[in-house]
């Protein structure tokens, strides 16, 4: 019997566009004729949710709170149930707005006088300075979010205490080291967004009439979703095999031997998906195969982790490209919820995802999960099969946005793409995840945003030498300070994630680094950020040898369900807990360019000692010497068109020469250079060499050789005023 796929990320995501886990797996399972119908159940639960049928089912479920029962509701529920006929009567509309089809809707929303507003409007005023210079897009965008997150502020209080727009019921996924807690939510009747969930379900098992049925997991907070529609097809269509992967069971459930799980699952994969997924399929349709790859089952009325499949994990060249044929990309949500401008990116607009490089290329910080397959195993895509990759997505989609979900994109690589893109005269935007590293020269980072990046975000995490060092991040934060201003000065945006509480961090350490961050944001060099307190993970160096780090586990127990986060004491004994909102209230505020002159001490309630650090500690390391030392094997660029020529005669003293003007047409403004007429001859000659279309690239030492030939003085000619000029106007070593 020939295998049906249906995968599906159950809810929640992302509003704005779809989480790619069962993007790829289809685009691979195309390059296998397999048939496969995918579906993103998050989005389909939202839109019949803030729908007019759905408001109003939802109010007429929530009625008996108001008027029978006797439970307490707050002030903020009885006013937004009160307004339900004007929230009932916008949600449609609202919705077509943030799905981009109904852009005149702005005009109305930024009156303030169209939409119901409750406990979320409160914060509008203080708000009023950042959306002040917005358009009224993005403002009505704002309005908008502040507006459904009223509606599910009511929902978690009146209808279902485990609804999030990104997550539900994520607290039964957070650290599940026993199954006991979700497995007794689990044999509770369904809640209201269970039955929504279940309805939209039913309707797509019966319209696919799958044989096997893959749930992808990627956070805690899709894992009680996930649950509840394995139960529903396991109770409903039994005859369907159900299998789980994805982030989540990548890194929680390795340890998995709890039998419960496989009243619900038949199978759970884990790392790479393609080959596990391909031996399941030969498995259902051999009863005899019995080979399987990375897959726990149950076997005997045991637990059983099968990894006996001889078939090695697939290339990236030949996992095909990202396959989102059968998801609504029409329907997909913009919000603008705060104004961190990188997380605005997270959940306005949408971006079709895509991997420079499998596994992170550094794979040493000693917080990260670097045992593990997805970071350890390091493989990058070559530039031209990425670029083919994008024109087939742009002419499928129609979105030419790019988010690379990188561990860290590698700068080699990122080059080779770059000029893959201009030489293909692609008009694409993209941003991904980095290192912070030297590799990003002032000429890289420019060419980068002339190839469309926008934006890049990377781990400054503790910004303290000591540490640094301590985690093997690679960078210092000099260095650091150096490749966010060349990142800055090229146009493209910088969010630093930022650690606390890593261990054996002193006070002084966790002061001292927010001062270092404040001089980053004060010069400049940083536009966004957000801290993250230090969490240990079992497959982490610091989880695996805590001993070499200063801390101590609570426990060596292992769950039967799920093990990552693990609880632990640190040998200092400090509470980072406390620095938590005195960080990111101070960030909030750096962030839009004011109190930069307060004392640190002024964001916390407790005492804290004096910055040990230099006032001027950022300012001194971006201080610009000129770099006369250029590498032979750095590769030159023109991105420049074709200049237009005229000679001319000097004279000066009696004597004359001859001289050369070449006008040059930039994007923005026309600009002219003169030079002597044999410089002015080679010039012209070595840009059409150069120029980005061209398929060979020269070396710096090949184009000072090319000079050479004819003329002379190569390095006082380079470093001359002229080029110094085309420097400025894209001509790169890169």
């Amino acid at each position: 019997m020939k295998t049906k796929l249906f995968v599906i990320t159950p809810p929640f995501t992302q509003l704005n566009t779809p989480y790619p886990a069962t993007a790829y797996i289809k685009g691979f399972l195309n390059t296998k004729n397999i048939e496969s119908v995918q579906a993103d159940l998050g989005i389909d639960v939202i839109l019949e949710l803030f729908s007019k049928k759905g408001l109003v089912d939802l109010f007429q479920v929530s009625s008996f709170r108001f008027e029978v029962s006797n439970q307490e509701v707050s002030d903020n529920s009885k006013r937004i149930f009160a307004l339900q006929d004007e929230y009932i009567k916008t949600i449609d509309s609202v919705i077509q707005f943030l799905q981009g089809k109904n852009p005149t809707l702005a005009l109305q929303i930024c009156q303030e006088e169209f939409l119901p507003e409750a406990s979320r409007f409160a914060q509008l005023e203080e708000l009023d300075w950042a959306f002040g210079t917005m358009g009224t897009q993005d403002k009505a965008k704002h309005l908008a979010t502040l507006y459904l997150e009223d509606i599910s502020d009511f929902i978690v209080e009146c209808v279902d205490e485990n609804f999030g727009f990104s997550r539900y019921a994520e607290r039964l996924g957070r650290s599940a080291n026993s199954f006991d807690e979700l497995y007794e939510a689990l044999q509770k009747d369904l809640t209201y967004i269970d039955s929504i969930l279940i309805s939209l379900l039913k309707a797509k098992i019966e319209a696919v009439k799958p044989t096997l049925f893959l749930i992808s997991v990627p956070f805690p907070g899709n894992l009680y979703s996930a649950f509840r529609c394995a139960q529903w097809v396991k109770q409903n269509h039994p005859e369907i095999k159900i299998s789980m992967g994805g982030g989540f069971p990548n890194t929680e459930l390795r340890s998995l031997s709890d039998k419960r799980v496989f009243e619900f699952f038949d199978f759970i994969t884990l790392d790479d998906g393609e080959v596990p997924i391909e031996e399941l399929i030969f498995n259902l349709e051999n009863p005899e195969y019995n080979s399987y790859k990375r897959t726990f089952l149950l076997e005997n009325g045991e637990v059983l982790y099968k990894n006996n499949s001889l078939k090695h994990d697939y290339k990236q060249a030949f996992v095909g490209t990202p396959d989102y044929s059968d998801l609504p990309l029409d329907k997909y949500i913009s919000v603008i919820e705060i104004v961190n401008p990188m997380h605005r990116m997270w959940s306005d607009g949408r971006w079709n995802k895509l991997t420079m490089a499998h596994g992170c290329y550094w794979g040493k910080c000693t917080f990260c999960d670097i045992s593990l397959d997805y970071i350890k195993v390091y493989e990058p895509v070559a530039a031209n099969l990425l670029c083919d990759r994008i024109e087939e997505l742009i002419e499928k989609t129609g979105q030419n946005g790019f988010h690379f979900v990188d561990e860290a994109a590698p700068p080699a690589l990122m080059r080779a793409l770059a000029l893959e893109i201009l030489k293909r005269k692609l008009a694409v935007t993209w941003w991904t995840n980095i290192r912070f590293e030297k590799s990003f020269s002032k000429d890289l980072c420019l060419l980068l945003k002339a190839s469309g990046c926008i934006a890049v975000s990377g781990g400054l995490e503790v910004a303290s030498d000591r540490l640094l060092k301590l985690i093997d991040k690679g960078v210092t934060v000099e260095q650091v300070a150096k490749v966010t201003r060349n990142f800055t000065e090229a146009g493209i945006m910088v969010h630093a994630y930022l650690m606390y509480g890593y261990p054996t961090q002193t006070i002084q350490e966790t002061v001292d680094s927010l001062e270092m961050v404040r001089q980053l944001f004060e010069a400049g060099v940083l536009q966004s950020g957000f801290w993250h307190q230090f969490a240990l993970t079992a497959h982490s160096p610091v989880g695996l040898y805590p001993e070499q780090f200063g801390v101590t586990k609570k426990t060596e127990a292992i769950g039967t369900f799920a093990n990552n986060d693990i609880d632990y004491t640190d040998s200092t004994g400090i509470n980072h807990d406390k620095f938590s909102f005195g960080l990111k209230k101070s960030l909030f505020n750096f962030m839009h360019g004011i109190c930069f002159d307060y004392e640190l001490q002024d964001w916390f309630d407790f005492k804290i000692p004096k910055t040990k650090i230099h006032p001027d500690f950022i300012f001194n390391a971006l201080e610009e010497q000129s770099d006369f030392n250029t590498k032979p094997n750095g590769k030159v660029v023109w991105l420049g068109g074709k200049p237009s020529t005229e000679s001319f005669t000097k004279s000066k003293k009696g004597r004359s020469w001859e001289m050369m003007s070449l006008t040059f047409h930039d994007k923005k403004e026309s600009f002219t250079i003169q030079t002597s007429k044999g410089e002015g001859e080679w010039l012209v000659e070595i840009l059409k060499k150069i120029t980005v279309s061209n398929s060979k690239n020269y070396t710096f030492q090949e184009v000072k050789n090319d000079f050479e030939i004819t003329l002379e003085d190569f390095e006082l000619f380079w470093y001359s005023k002229p080029i110094n000029t085309l420097r400025e106007f894209g001509l790169l070593v890169l």
